[in-house]
């Protein structure tokens, strides 16, 4: 007796083998974006519900809850700020980023501002966090 075995062309492609790999992808990238570390000092940022991400730079003024003062990762006092942005300024954009704890007073974000305007610079980004409301 012959038996014949069908010799038909498979005309279905198996996505099985795709979608796990796309689904690995996707998880490997939704969890190392979460280990992504903001360098410098940490503080709690005001919320806005309306803010921009703002990019990563070097040229940043941090304000803790203490009222310390760092450019960077360098603190610094009041009387030395407009020294030290000055020799950073040099090779920096003129867009100056300051993070403030939201517990500081209005008094010293002005005092940092007046200092930066004494030595030219005219741009300011005051990073928020996004809050949903």
């Amino acid at each position: 007796m012959k038996f014949e075995s069908p010799q038909k062309l498979i005309s279905a492609f198996n996505f099985s083998s795709l979608t796990d790999i796309v689904m690995l992808l996707l998880i490997f990238f939704l969890l190392s974006s979460q280990f992504v570390l903001q360098t410098g000092v940490k503080v709690k940022l005001p919320g806005a519900k309306n803010n921009e991400q703002a990019q990563a730079t070097n040229f940043s003024v941090t304000i803790t809850d203490q009222g310390r003062i760092y450019v960077g990762s360098d603190e610094v006092g009041l009387n030395a700020l407009a020294g030290k942005l000055s020799i950073i300024k040099k090779n920096q954009s003129d867009n100056l980023t300051i993070r403030a704890d939201k517990s500081v007073k209005i008094d010293i974000i002005i005092k940092v501002i007046d200092a930066a305007k004494g030595i030219g610079i005219d741009k300011f980004t005051i990073q928020t966090e996004k809050i949903s409301f």
